[in-house]
């Protein structure tokens, strides 16, 4: 405790403060004290040499006179005073001449003696000195005296005169020495000099008793206060601040301490708090973290590491991660040591359960104050399942590759934009000659005949199904593909998975079998077709009959009748030829290609190529065509089958119902109409038969199904019909309507419809 108080502030300044005020005041006092001593003992000297020179002048008239009686008289009566302790007359000789004490009468003093050594020390003697010089102190039985010799001049009275024997040479005649006590004057200046330093002694200690009550009370305390709040700053007290009733610079030295704890305890808590919120992260962060020291030994870690690997218990991180006895050979925290920068790497092990777990783990270093690694911070993220997910992916990536490498039909995975080839399945090579490799990063448009890409590529990016389109293999053989388009997202990517069906076989098929529809209808109507071409072929035999008749009558020919002749071949010629173009195109196989097509051209064709059919058996046709009809996607020629067949059917079906019945002018009749909507365009061929009854309405389109008699249907007209109709993503339905037969309805979706 002394120690401690000795090393105190308080200690210190009340030992500098004091001991510097305590010099202070004995160097005052003792300079006061020497100051009236030496004015009281230059007083005293004045006042005996006064004396002195009084004393003097008193005996100068006897000395004058040389009256020794009359002198010592003086000299006796003088030295009656209490303080005057003795009165000499001394020749030069050094004889006492006269005296005080007559007992010194006639003594010769010593040289050495007080009295004389003033003067003799000096040799030769000065013939002058001071008062100072000539005074002298001593002390005898205890007390103090003062004595001054008095140098007695040789005067005008003296020498030369008649009764005296010095010579007028002589300038000093002897010496009067007088001898004064100093008790008074000694005890007053032992008084003032006990006065003086009681008084300093008081003065000091009031000062000293001020300063330090000053001292304490406005820098001490303060100082304490200070200090115990600063104290109060670093514990987890609230701050309280320091009130001091000061305006001098502790105060504002208080005021500023003030507004420094609060900051500092409001750092204080924020540091605390963000320790805390650190604290909290480590250990509830849901990565795995942990604090590696060199020699590798888990020295820290949070609870998500405790719960997949148990408590460390100083073990090694190889040991509680991998169960392994030395270092792993690819370390992280390893390479962190060496080259003290952060390292990532994978990592496998067993959880404390035994269980494989797997994680990625980051390190870095941690370094002291100087800078030198202590250790390294391993965060480790778990990727179990991941991993497992990973597994199950891979084995899921396997089975897709396998069913869509496994799938009958050609499957490509397009880019939407520019319809790259992203993936493709082995089927591919088998339909189109190319291998997958070749097939990868190229344009699928390339299968394509290259005047059809351009709408393909349009084509594929809207519509949903494409076909039967015809496409082009390595070898250049043409073939016919039904296209299934299904827009999907793989990484971010808009792409389209595309199925390819091979239809060309089942298209040949159907084919030969509209092929030999085509010939049935031709063989049907062969009758009426030899009637028309027996018109044109009866004009010219006529006109070839007239021509012969005149030419061998030997006859000329008018220029006019000639002209009229020639006129009649030409155009007779080309209705017949019209008539057998006509046969000859509708009886040729379709190729299956798309283009536009007005369905009001198609409907004035085929009725034309029909119209002698049902001109020969009374029946009528009633149009409603809409002359503003949009165009449509289709092939003429086999939509002229359609419309063929469905006259056909009209046309036998009147037939049989109006057989034995004798129909007015308007009961045999077929009503062809034309309309269109925002996305249709609708076909309806409408007759006066009998109608069809709800129970065969669902298998009308069904192949080999007919309801004539055997031997006058095959059955496939109607369903050749709704497959050429489905072909161009048409639809066509069959109802009865009152009053009027059989209906059916054709819709084919608007060329110019966007969507």
């Amino acid at each position: 405790m002394f120690k401690k108080f000795s090393h105190s502030l308080i200690m210190k300044m009340i030992l500098t403060g004091g001991v510097t005020l305590l010099l202070s005041v004995i160097l005052w006092t003792s300079f006061n004290v020497l100051f009236f001593k030496k004015n009281v003992t230059d007083n005293v000297i004045s006042d005996i040499a006064m004396l002195s020179d009084t004393v003097l002048l008193s005996l100068h008239h006897a000395m004058m006179t040389d009256s020794k009686e009359f002198i010592q008289n003086d000299i006796n009566n003088i030295s009656r005073q209490g303080e005057i302790k003795a009165i000499r007359v001394i020749n030069k000789k050094g004889q006492i001449i006269y005296s005080n004490d007559p007992k010194e009468i006639n003594d010769v003093m010593d040289i050495n003696s007080g009295p004389c050594w003033q003067c003799h020390r000096f040799d030769p003697p000065p013939s002058t000195m001071s008062l100072k010089e000539r005074s002298r102190l001593k002390t005898v039985n205890g007390k103090n005296y003062m004595g001054i010799m008095t140098p007695i001049p040789n005067s005008e009275g003296c020498a030369p005169g008649p009764c005296h024997v010095h010579g007028k040479e002589e300038r000093l005649l002897g010496l009067l020495d007088l001898v004064v006590s100093t008790e008074k004057k000694s005890s007053m200046l032992a008084t003032f000099k006990q006065a003086n330093f009681g008084i300093a002694l008081i003065v000091f200690i009031a000062t000293f008793a001020a300063l330090f009550a000053y001292s304490y009370n406005f820098i001490f305390k303060p100082i304490r206060a200070l200090i115990k709040a600063t104290k109060d700053i670093g514990s987890a007290r609230d701050f309280v601040g320091v009130q001091l009733d000061q305006t001098d610079e502790i105060g504002t030295l208080s005021d500023a301490f003030n507004m420094m704890g609060r900051q500092v305890q409001e750092k204080h808590k924020a540091l605390l708090e963000q320790k805390e919120e650190y604290r909290d992260l480590f250990e509830n962060v849901p990565c795995l973290v942990s604090v590696v020291d060199l020699d590798f030994r888990v020295i820290r870690h949070n609870k998500a590491y405790e719960a997949h690997f148990g408590k460390p218990r100083g073990r090694q991180c190889y040991q509680i991660n991998k169960n392994r006895d030395c270092k792993c050979e690819e370390c992280p925290v390893e390479k962190t040591f060496f080259d003290l920068n952060p390292h990532m790497s994978e990592e496998s092990g067993l959880s404390k359960d035994g269980r494989p777990i797997h994680w990625i783990v980051y390190t870095s270093p941690i370094k002291n104050r100087s800078g030198k690694i202590v250790a390294a911070m391993e965060m480790m993220i778990d990727i179990t399942k991941r991993k497992e997910l990973e597994v199950r992916l891979a084995a899921s990536e396997q089975r897709y590759h396998a069913i869509f490498d496994s799938i009958p039909g050609a499957v490509f995975v397009l880019d939407a934009e520019t319809l790259d080839v992203l993936n493709c399945n082995d089927p591919v090579e088998g339909m189109y000659g190319y291998s997958r490799d070749e097939v990868l990063g190229s344009s699928i448009l390339q299968f394509f005949r290259e005047e059809e890409r351009s709408d393909y590529a349009h084509l594929l990016k809207v519509k949903k199904e494409i076909g039967p389109c015809s496409q082009i293999t390595r070898s250049g053989v043409p073939i016919y593909a039904v296209l299934r388009i299904s827009p999907a997202e793989f990484d971010g990517t808009r792409t389209l998975i595309i199925t390819c069906s091979d239809v060309t076989k089942k298209l040949e098929a159907e084919q030969q079998l509209i092929q030999a529809s085509k010939m049935t209808t031709l063989g049907e109507m062969a009758s009426g077709v030899a009637h028309e071409l027996n018109q044109p072929l009866a004009i010219l035999k006529t006109i070839s009959n007239l021509m012969l008749r005149k030419v061998s009558r030997g006859q000329p020919i008018g220029p006019e009748m000639l002209k009229e002749m020639a006129e009649g071949v030409d155009t007779h010629v080309n209705r017949a030829s019209k008539i057998i173009d006509h046969m000859r195109e509708f009886g040729r196989k379709s190729d299956l290609k798309t283009m536009p097509v007005q369905v009001n051209d198609v409907l004035r064709r085929a009725f034309e190529f029909f119209s002698r059919q049902l001109t020969v058996r009374n029946i009528s046709v009633e149009w409603n065509l809409n002359s503003h009809l949009p165009i449509i996607m289709a092939d003429s020629n086999r939509l002229e089958q359609v419309v063929i067949n469905l006259l056909i059917n009209a046309r036998d079906a009147i037939e049989e119902y109006w057989a034995g019945k004798v129909p007015l002018a308007d009961d045999k009749k077929i009503y062809i109409s034309t309309t269109f909507t925002d996305d249709k365009v609708i076909i309806d061929v409408c007759d006066t038969g009998p109608g069809i009854p709800e129970t065969i309405q669902g298998r009308l389109f069904e192949p080999f199904f007919t309801t004539k008699d055997v031997g006058k249907g095959t059955g496939l007209g109607l369903s050749i019909s709704y497959g050429i109709i489905k072909d161009y993503n048409g639809t066509i339905k069959a109802s009865s309507r009152e009053g009027m037969g059989a209906c059916f309805t054709i819709t084919f979706p608007r060329a110019d419809n966007k969507s």
